[in-house]
């Protein structure tokens, strides 16, 4: 079995908490803050122990714009600077349009890009939809990565010249495409 399929097998043995079912009577706040960096702080001091914030991670959900970290009796509202999670790693399976792309964040998450994962690019920055409206920033190594894999696609041969040739970087996963950006 290979890595892609080893980290496939985990993800698919792990069981998240029903936080989209849970509405308790209870709702306020708590000092925790999840920077652009994706480090969270608790009291203004980073959160030292991963175990805790991988533990926080699987009861956090998005309702419109705010977050909450969700149980059964309460709701508690944290503060996020950009989103929650960032894509870590990445490991490849096939090539073109038959490639699979499986993301791995930094609190434990294992994600295979997809039609209902896309990735995507918000002005420079490209996300992954994680689960349940809770995305992925890709971290710089990841992206140059994803970028190594892309294709060039709606390009003309023969163009007049002072016509604008760019194309549209796009990459494939689980039969989806995903652009990532123009090649001009």
């Amino acid at each position: 079995m290979d890595r892609f399929d080893e980290l496939l097998a985990l993800h698919q043995q792990r069981s998240l908490p029903p936080v989209h079912l849970w509405e308790p009577e209870r709702i306020g706040e708590i000092d925790i803050h999840i920077d652009a960096q994706g480090v969270w702080f608790h009291e203004g001091d980073p959160i030292q122990r991963q175990p805790l914030v991988n533990l926080f991670a699987t009861i956090l959900r998005k309702d419109a714009a705010d977050y909450y970290l969700v149980t059964p009796v309460e709701k508690l509202k944290i503060r996020v600077d950009d989103v929650p999670f960032m894509a870590t790693d990445m490991e490849v399976r096939g090539t073109g349009e038959a490639q699979d792309l499986l993301f791995t964040t930094n609190v434990g998450d294992v994600v295979v890009a997809d039609a209902s994962h896309p990735l995507q690019m918000r002005g420079e920055k490209p996300y992954l939809m994680v689960r349940d409206g809770l995305e992925a920033l890709l971290t710089r190594p990841v992206f140059y990565r994803l970028v190594d894999l892309c294709v060039e696609e709606g390009v003309e041969e023969g163009v007049a010249e002072g016509v604008d040739e760019s194309g549209t970087l796009v990459v494939y996963s689980q039969g989806a495409r995903f652009a990532l950006g123009s090649t001009h």
